[in-house]
């Protein structure tokens, strides 16, 4: 059989090394020639972000951050891009800092120098989200690409162990959705195959000792090249429902990823064999749900929605607002009954269908 795809890679520099986020962002503003730096930084993150920043000068520091980028903190941080004239964004911490800058880019064509102190993967996306009344609208835009992606292993250290690992097992969705997303294809697989070798293996090593360098990172080598193949494929059944749910009830993004993983990969691996080989092998496992559900053993993962304060009787109106969204890529046919048993058992913790 002949082998016919279309694949589109991303351009952005990626400057990886431990202890080299100051060293290499003073570099890249001096590369770019930025004079007015907006360093975008949640408050728990300020500390950090001053010593990565201690090289170059900062017009300002904004730390208006939220999950899920609500739209009026996306609209106050433009304003100020505007007000300070800012010609390059540095965005410091996890996904949803990534984000707010992302959502700046979008209206101001501004560009970003991107460092994460997480396993997002955010940053080595063309995808923005922005949450209005209640709902997450996403799309696809190479102006939120960030330039460059500074990775610095050291500003995972103090990434405390629970949310390393739902961190982690986020990174792991966008391996497993890039397996059969819309735009699927044998590259994109490849590095998301590689990306579940590579935080199978730097995840537990965290968990043993959180102050395990070499641990870190492999799993945020291994994040970056979730996001790649993430940026490529394009959005899967996982990741349609972890918006809906994300936007409309406010849970935390990377604990309901970590969630509702397993539930999804067991509903469509049956009708995906290849797919579902490649991730068996990723794991080292016999097969994909049980490498899965041995690296969450092992991990202590995120167990049920119940416990990020989602409501039992919102499962209805959530089958409603994902079901539309649902890919018509998806390896199987989803109807309601589908997503409804789905959300049921990730809400309970329930795997007594495995």
């Amino acid at each position: 059989m002949s082998m016919v795809f279309d694949h589109v890679t991303l351009g952005q520099r990626v400057l990886f090394g431990s202890g080299r986020a100051a060293d290499n962002l003073a570099a890249e503003v001096d590369r770019l020639g930025a004079e007015r730096v907006m360093v975008i930084a949640g408050r728990s993150e300020l500390t950090v972000a001053q010593k990565i920043t201690r090289k170059i000068d900062v017009a300002i520091y904004h730390d208006d951050v939220a999950p899920h980028v609500p739209i009026a903190n996306a609209d106050r941080a433009r304003a100020v891009t505007t007000e300070h004239r800012i010609d390059l964004l540095v965005c410091i911490g996890g996904g949803s800092t990534t984000g707010l800058a992302k959502a700046v880019a979008l209206t101001t064509g501004l560009p970003i120098v991107a460092i994460p102190t997480t396993y997002a993967g955010s940053e080595a996306t063309n995808v923005w989200g922005i949450t209005e009344s209640a709902r997450k609208t996403t799309g696809v835009d190479n102006s939120v690409l960030p330039e460059t992606v500074i990775y610095d292993a050291t500003l995972t250290l103090s990434l405390p162990v629970n949310l390393s690992a739902a961190s982690g097992l986020n990174a792991v969705a966008h391996c497993i959705d890039s397996m059969w997303a819309p735009r699927a294809d044998p590259i994109n697989r490849a590095l998301a195959g590689e990306g579940i070798r590579s935080l199978a293996a730097g995840l537990p090593v965290v968990k043993n000792d959180p102050n395990d360098l070499a641990g870190r990172e492999q799993a945020l080598y291994g994040a970056y090249l979730s996001a790649v193949a993430f940026a490529s494929a394009g959005s899967g059944l996982h990741h349609k429902v972890c918006h809906v749910l994300g936007g409309a009830y406010n849970l935390p993004h990377a604990e309901t990823h970590a969630t509702v993983l397993p539930y999804v990969l067991a509903f469509n691996a049956p009708a995906a064999p290849e797919a579902e080989s490649r991730i068996a092998v990723a794991f080292g496992s016999t097969t994909a749900i049980s490498g899965l559900n041995t690296l969450r053993d092992t991990l202590n993962a995120p167990r049920a929605l119940k416990d990020y304060d989602l409501h039992e009787d919102s499962i209805p109106e959530a089958v409603a607002l994902i079901l539309p969204v649902v890919p018509d890529s998806n390896p199987r046919p989803v109807n309601a009954a589908d997503l409804e048993e789905l959300l049921r058992a990730a809400y309970t913790g329930d795997t007594s269908a495995w």
